[in-house]
């Protein structure tokens, strides 16, 4: 039987097409197929140049691989910046966009093609690409991120055509592209010390603690955080600087701080190293800088003695409230906290599988030390990103998010995280008072918390003060300025309720900047558009959100919106028919 079975390889995969290509063809056939054949001379050229072969190119679709996924990304964006270059002279309605998808994966060798799931999936990355974008499966995310000096937005798991699982899909930040599709002047300093904690650099012999560097940057960023005279960068846009050679005054400029904090971690045995200085982002000056060598067993001190130090220099007052819980230990136990930092390391991938490694990491934690709270508060995070994104339709998640950041709070209630995961529970249960209480307290105990500032402001939407959620979510993304859809996603919607319809718009477009397939950023704007009497457009936009919501069910998504004035549901379904979406 093995005998007749055709050869396997693993390889990887271009798939390319021409975004609006039926349009092209129908308003001037002989024009399009002239700049087709022009731009798949590129594409060829550009394929080969970077080691890769050409398997087809039936139409306007290409299917290329290579033997390195370094070649294949680097080549696509070679790509995109010389068509980007090319369209440039030709006239807007005229400019073919390339939509390219990139797969590592197990491809069917049957003499020159290749089939199977591994050409499949590549081409369900180029469905979910933008015209003139790139996205890229989770395989060959893994295989670059570290190697290239490219930015990527991460658009969650999506679940394509024909693929049994969820796909992670991160698209390639095209840097010519993310500047004109937003103009943003550099942030302007606060009115207090702040500060940007870079990744620590992991000089460990060993690369698997990457986690533990990792570990340390972030609780030093949630102590900092915790200082209500400090400005202090949200991790999630201090980590896209992450394994890159940048310079303190580019991060002080893009991020909008004054000081800057960078280092490194050597841990070896029972021994670890911290070197760790503070830089004027203005000036280049070191404001100071020490290197440490301790017991592991001494690495709870450690983490507080750098704090201290940086407050000091800083010149913050702490409050004594702030004091204290600087002082609190998450754990003594170092067993327990080493599963912690490896729990958030998964966490962090934000993927279904590595949010279950991360659940064994956290719940093994508990194992070890039952009144770990962060470890309680984390786990129910786990819960929470499962129901969230949708891993689950199973309410027992949001139930158990629920109950284990009540736990966490029970052991220690200084702790912001827990009371954030309360906040979000208590929305979708549609009990809005306590939801926002939850959060404020939150945010009160930690005066940075981005993402607790966004939060709140979705709930505020929901419960009829959309003004004020402006305004939180302004602050949160002036904290977190690489922020991603979960904070615009507040802000438009809204603005959208405030019937400030261009705003709406131009929020909801950038969401669809960052991930095409979000549907509520879809619907939302479909009735933006309508409200501004752009029916055409209005009709478009609603089309790709059936397209992407085929499964929907209706019903269910009335009866889980938590808006407190159920008549915004009622005016929401009225304007879905008439954009001639039938939800009934």
């Amino acid at each position: 039987m093995g005998q007749n079975n055709l050869p396997r390889k693993l390889t990887v995969v271009l798939s390319a097409d021409v975004k609006g290509y039926s349009r092209l063809m129908g308003e001037d056939e002989d024009g399009t197929v002239r700049t087709l054949r022009t731009y798949r001379d590129i594409l060829f050229d550009v394929i080969q140049k970077h080691r890769g072969r050409v398997v087809d190119s039936p139409g306007d679709n290409i299917l290329a691989e290579f033997g390195s996924v370094v070649d294949a990304v680097r080549g696509s964006v070679e790509i995109q910046e010389t068509l980007r270059a090319s369209n440039a002279e030709l006239p807007e309605d005229r400019r073919m966009e390339f939509r390219v998808g990139i797969n590592l994966g197990d491809v069917i060798v049957d003499g020159d093609r290749i089939y199977g799931d591994g050409v499949n999936i590549a081409a369900r990355m180029e469905g979910l690409a933008e015209g003139g974008g790139i996205c890229l499966s989770g395989t060959v995310y893994d295989q670059v991120e570290n190697k290239l000096a490219f930015e990527y937005d991460y658009l969650g798991e999506q679940a394509v055509k024909n693929i049994t699982k969820p796909v992670r899909v991160y698209r390639v930040r095209m840097p010519v592209h993310a500047a004109s599709m937003e103009k943003t002047e550099e942030p302007s300093l606060p009115d207090r010390p702040s500060i940007a904690v870079l990744p620590f650099v992991n000089m460990s012999v060993d690369p698997e603690q990457e986690y533990f560097s990792d570990g340390m940057t972030e609780d030093l960023i949630t102590d900092l955080s915790k200082i209500s005279g400090l400005f202090v960068i949200a991790r999630n846009s201090v980590f896209t600087y992450k394994g890159k050679p940048v310079k303190v005054d580019q991060v002080g400029r893009e991020l909008g701080v004054r000081h800057v904090l960078e280092g490194s971690v050597r841990k070896a045995g029972g021994r670890v190293r911290i070197t760790a200085q503070l830089v004027d982002a203005r000036t280049g000056g070191h404001l100071w800088a020490e290197r440490y060598d301790r017991d592991l067993e001494d690495i709870f001190a450690l983490q507080d003695e750098v704090v201290q130090k940086i407050v000091a220099v800083l010149a913050v007052r702490l409050t004594e409230d702030e004091q204290d819980r600087l002082e609190r230990r998450y754990t003594d136990n170092l067993e327990a906290y080493d599963h912690f930092l490896r729990g958030l390391e998964c966490f962090h991938r934000f993927a279904r599988e590595e949010n279950s490694q991360a659940r064994s990491m956290f719940q093994r934690a508990i194992d070890l030390d039952p009144a770990f709270a962060m470890a309680y508060g984390l786990l129910s995070l786990t819960h929470w990103l499962e129901w969230s994104f949708g891993w689950s339709q199973d309410l027992g998640c949001l139930e158990k998010a629920f109950e284990l950041a009540q736990k966490a709070t029970a052991l220690d209630d200084t702790l912001p995280e827990p009371h954030g995961i309360l906040g979000m529970v208590y929305l979708w249960k549609k009990e809005h008072e306590k939801a926002i209480s939850e959060l404020k307290r939150a945010i009160a105990l930690d005066p940075n918390h981005a993402d607790g500032m966004s939060q709140l402001a979705q709930v505020l939407s929901f419960a009829g003060e959309p003004e004020e959620a402006i305004r939180w979510a302004k602050k949160a993304m002036r904290l977190n300025p690489r922020y991603s859809v979960l904070y615009l996603w507040p802000l438009g919607h809204a603005y959208f309720l405030l019937e400030r319809y261009e705003d709406a718009v131009a929020t909801f477009r950038r969401v669809l900047h960052l991930n095409p397939n979000f549907h509520p950023a879809l619907i939302y704007s479909s009735l933006s558009l309508s409200g501004l009497g752009r029916a055409d457009e209005a009709r478009a936009q609603a089309a790709e959100f059936l397209n992407v919501t085929a499964d929907m069910s209706w019903e269910a998504w009335r009866q889980r919106l938590p808006y407190k004035d159920q008549s915004i549901i009622e005016g929401l379904f009225e304007g879905l028919r008439q954009v001639e979406v039938k939800p009934w």
